[in-house]
């Protein structure tokens, strides 16, 4: 019987591309040194009939030296030299798999697959990618709202490397908050006051992004200890894209242009 630890890694070899069979003789034999077939079927719940097969194909892997004994030894190979094959077999899946994903893309209709749709992003992480995403795509001006509690380190420095090439704002009710000023020293970004100080708890951030892109987020109830869950919608080159931004532009950007 396996206890947690080895059954912990008996699944994480099998995420590696492993079968269970094949990772439970290299966990055994890792334990072991060197072993026979009826050793490792004593030390795991391989059956002794899989044993055979499942070291034979971890001898094709790299993984396992095969002695050709009576009976037949078997000995894992360094675990340094292990990680080694399996990270380089992992990368060469990869590489295959989004290699296949890029043509099968290329070959689809995705002239824009922005418009026709209002996406949904949930959790802050999540959010905080997209947000990414979209200020590494801006072409001329990025205007960023929300607490500081919302800016991590990511978002700031993507804030900040668009800032050299185009116009980036960021606002905050909490302009003259030490942190956020110091995140922002010694940068292009301008920051701005809020018009108004928003009241809404459930308020998050807010995106817009030369003139055709938006995102709005609000907040709810807690995804971790003290971390309040984030959603986020936001759209491009969509029609209430553009109602949305002609808002933010008659209400919160004129002002701010005004205060500036």
């Amino acid at each position: 019987m396996t206890d947690d630890g080895e059954a912990e890694a008996i699944e994480a070899l099998q995420r590696l591309g492993l079968s269970k069979y094949e990772a439970g003789v290299f966990v055994a034999l890792e334990r072991l040194g060197t072993g026979t077939a009826r050793d490792v079927d004593r030390m795991t719940d391989v059956p002794r009939s899989q044993v055979y097969g499942a070291a034979e194909n971890l001898e094709e892997r790299g993984l396992v030296e095969v002695q050709q004994s009576t009976p037949i030894q078997y000995r894992a190979v360094p675990l340094e030299e292990a990680r080694e094959t399996l990270v380089e077999r992992f990368e060469r899946e990869q590489d295959r798999a989004f290699e296949y994903l890029e043509r099968a893309r290329s070959g689809a209709d995705h002239e824009d697959e922005h418009q026709e749709g209002v996406w949904t992003v949930h959790g802050r992480d999540n959010v905080s990618s997209r947000v990414r995403q979209i200020v590494a795509d801006a072409e001329e001006r990025v205007l960023y709202a929300g607490g500081p509690e919302l800016l991590d380190e990511d978002v700031a420095a993507a804030l900040r490397e668009r800032a050299d090439d185009v116009d980036v704002w960021v606002c905050s009710a909490a302009v003259d908050d030490p942190e956020l000023v110091e995140g922002f020293a010694d940068s292009a970004v301008t920051l701005a006051p809020f018009p108004d100080d928003p009241t809404d708890d459930g308020a998050g951030r807010l995106l817009a992004v030369d003139g055709h892109t938006i995102l709005l987020s609000v907040l709810g109830g807690e995804e971790l200890p003290g971390v309040r869950t984030e959603t986020a919608i936001w759209s491009a080159d969509t029609g209430i894209a553009t109602v949305l931004l002609e808002l933010l532009r008659s209400h919160i950007v004129d002002d701010i242009d005004a205060e500036l």
